[in-house]
């Protein structure tokens, strides 16, 4: 409905529920809803809480594809895990953890059915490889269109160690404007790097936060992940910096996912006002 407005040149702008629950919960309405109550609660607006929609674009597209994505690997997942049941019923001790297509369809040339029940397992089984190659297909189809995406949009994350186009596609994406977020500090803790302090006593520490997007946070795990294994990344010096100033392994991690999503951010600005000064194709 939203996006139909904006095709016919309407404004419109989207109230979070928790902006207008505080206005329904200081009517007279009795938790009632009427259009009276509605118009009331969608003034929240006025006051800041919501934001204009915007028309799709390349962010849009990558949200499906990054949707899409996860949807073909969760299958991919559930494909592999049928096979691996399957070949433990034909094979001596099964098949090793990490099987690709190609290794389950040279073990099971091994196979020499002695029976009616183990072709049928054999033929199953010949099946799902079938199946894992073509969830592979589409998957690098995904990643491949995930790519020409991220570099017609002029993102510069894949520039970052660590960042690829399949997560950089991610991370706009799901992020969509950075710029909606008034500090890296607000964006931080909108991906949940933003560690939670706990005092006692005399004593102040922090902890992990559970809040936030977590398919964000993983993604910043995954770069952090990346980077301290990689010598010659900012990352890894900044890990063992961490370390020397006597922080355990999972507080630097930490440290360093909270510092990824400032870096995250200010490159994603920097992209968004590059893109807002070039020339428009008409121009």
């Amino acid at each position: 409905m939203a996006q139909w407005l904006i095709a016919r040149g309407e404004s419109v702008a989207d109230v979070p529920p928790s902006a207008t629950s505080r206005i329904r919960r200081l009517t007279r309405g009795g938790g009632r809803k009427n259009d009276r109550i509605d118009a009331a609660a969608a003034t929240a607006y006025v006051h800041g809480d919501g934001r204009e929609v915007e028309t799709e674009g390349h962010t849009t597209a990558l949200a499906l594809l990054d949707e899409r994505r996860v949807n073909l690997a969760q299958a991919r997942v559930r494909t592999v895990n049928q096979l691996h049941a399957v070949l433990r019923d034909l094979l001596p001790g099964g098949a090793p953890p990490q099987l690709s297509a190609d290794q389950a369809a040279a073990l099971l040339c091994t196979v020499r059915p002695a029976g009616d029940v183990e072709q049928v397992r054999k033929h199953l089984a010949r099946d799902l490889v079938s199946e894992i190659r073509a969830l592979d297909k589409r998957l690098a189809e995904n990643a491949a269109h995930m790519e020409e995406l991220v570099g017609s949009s002029g993102s510069t994350l894949t520039n970052t160690p660590g960042v690829g186009p399949v997560l950089a596609a991610r991370l706009v994406g799901r992020v969509g404007r950075a710029s909606r977020f008034a500090t890296a500090a607000a964006f931080a803790n909108y991906t949940g790097a933003a560690p939670i302090e706990i005092a006692s006593a005399d004593k102040a520490r922090h902890r992990l936060s559970h809040s936030g997007d977590r398919q964000l946070n993983s993604v910043l795990r995954t770069i952090a992940v990346v980077q301290i294994r990689m010598p010659n990344s900012p990352g890894h010096a900044y890990y063992q910096r961490k370390l020397s100033e006597g922080k355990t392994p999972r507080e630097a991690k930490r440290c360093l996912k909270r510092r990824l999503a400032y870096h995250v951010w200010r490159v994603m600005i920097a992209d968004e006002r590059r893109t807002k000064l070039q020339p428009s194709p008409a121009a």
